[in-house]
């Protein structure tokens, strides 16, 4: 399917891995993940175009007909700029506007470490999924929401299914035998190679887990996969896109995500 955004295409990648369903209605793509229907970016509409001010009560009637259970809205602009019409409109209808920067790097250098006290591996037992999940919900401590550990847990299983079908693998650096940082990295073999979900333990940031898991995972995805680019989408606003910048990402677009939540 036709679509400027990279970081869409490579989202959409990976979708199609675990197993989501993308049916071109035109004006707009539909993104359906029958297997976990209450994850946002797996149940969505993707507009070619953002319509005119005014507009978007159509694009919420329309996705409520796509997904008359959801209680969520989602939806993407595939766009490359990040320009955002109506914000105020968007705001005043409930949504949350999120323009995130799509980087890209062809290579990555290869650095040492002043203190690998860590070990980078891929995961492979049930406790290291586990783990993943643990690290992930380490990152929304004091968060009121009852539902996040069974969707941490969920993504894990679908992430997992993905690596052991092929099409990717997830990594973990492991402070002590303890998963304390962890991302994977995806590929349909076609050149490009995206990232997903880099974490890192709060009470363990800044000592050089995240770079060297960057780029251990990025060395596996150019040698061993043979991508040509690598992919990663980061928040313009929060400090690990100047550790990818660091590490040769350079920023070539943006990618908008409308989202009204769901009441908890």
């Amino acid at each position: 399917m036709d679509v400027a955004s990279l970081g869409y295409r490579t989202d959409l990648m990976i979708h199609g891995f675990g197993g989501s369903e993308t049916v071109d209605r035109g004006s707009h793509l539909v993104i359906r993940t029958p297997s976990n229907p209450h994850f946002w970016w797996g149940n969505y509409l993707l507009l070619r175009s953002a319509p005119p001010a005014g507009e978007w009560q159509g694009w919420i009637a329309e996705f409520a007909r796509e997904f008359p259970s959801a209680r969520h809205v989602a939806l993407g602009l595939d766009s490359v700029d990040g320009a955002v019409e109506d914000a105020e409109g968007l705001t005043a209808l409930g949504f949350d506007i999120q323009v995130d920067t799509v980087l890209t790097a062809t290579d990555l250098p290869r650095r040492a470490h002043k203190r690998p006290l860590f070990e980078i591996r891929p995961l492979h037992s049930d406790e290291d999924w586990a783990q993943s999940v643990e690290l992930r919900l380490s990152l929304h401590e004091g968060a009121p929401d009852p539902r996040l550990p069974k969707r941490a847990q969920t993504r894990a299983r679908e992430y997992r299914a993905v690596v052991e079908a092929g099409h990717g693998v997830w990594f973990g650096a492991f402070v002590d035998g303890v998963m304390r940082c962890g991302a994977g990295l995806f590929t349909d073999d076609s050149g490009l190679a995206r990232f997903q979900s880099v974490e890192t333990h709060p009470a363990f940031r800044r000592q050089g887990l995240a770079s060297a898991l960057v780029q251990r995972l990025g060395r596996w995805g150019l040698t061993d996969r043979g991508a040509s680019k690598l992919v990663i989408v980061a928040d313009p606003a929060y400090h690990a896109i100047e550790l990818y910048r660091r590490l040769g990402f350079e920023d070539i677009e943006h990618q908008v995500r409308l989202a009204r939540p769901e009441p908890v």
